[in-house]
């Protein structure tokens, strides 16, 4: 598969490789990743990142990983997931160290996916899950412009979630 890369003014979006496992296990291993469920040990990182890979083999399309264009940094990642076809995709976000955070970059990259989502994910919306404390991707969803939705129920894994919908 032709490796897709979108681009922004600060950032690359690429697929999952290898050489971000370092900074995306770091990340597992941090309180960042209270959000998602972590910390992760790194066999955990591992096989969370390899998944992150596959699905774009397994689905045709996936979440990228933001790096920065000017020192090829990898600093986060973007896009979309879907473990059950029956239901919408989802689309995620994370900024895996504290010193790229409040900078745009989520944003930026967010922006980014959503600009090609329609035809990558042949869907008309996508949902946001987000753990009900984690106030900078609530704000973030807003600002992409996801509306709430309150009569959603929160999935099993994550019932402190709020949802939002993203039409695209």
């Amino acid at each position: 598969m032709a490796q897709p890369i979108l681009e922004t003014e600060r950032l690359l979006l690429v697929l999952p490789h290898a050489d971000h496992l370092p900074a995306y296990a770091r990340y597992c291993a941090s309180e960042r990743s209270v959000f998602v469920g972590g910390p992760f040990d790194p066999i955990k990182a591992f096989e969370k990142l390899c998944a992150m890979s596959g699905h774009w083999s397994m689905r045709g399309f996936g979440r990228f990983v933001m790096v920065l264009k000017a020192t090829g940094q990898p600093i986060g990642h973007v896009g979309a997931l879907q473990l059950d076809p029956a239901e919408l995709p989802e689309m995620t976000w994370t900024i895996w160290e504290g010193a790229f955070e409040g900078k745009g970059y989520a944003f930026e990259a967010a922006r980014a996916y959503l600009s090609q989502a329609p035809d990558a994910l042949r869907t008309q919306g996508m949902v946001v899950r987000i753990n009900k404390d984690n106030s900078r991707s609530l704000r973030l969803a807003e600002r992409i412009g996801a509306v709430r939705d309150d009569a959603a129920e929160p999935p099993t894994w994550m019932p402190e979630a709020v949802t939002y919908l993203v039409k695209l």
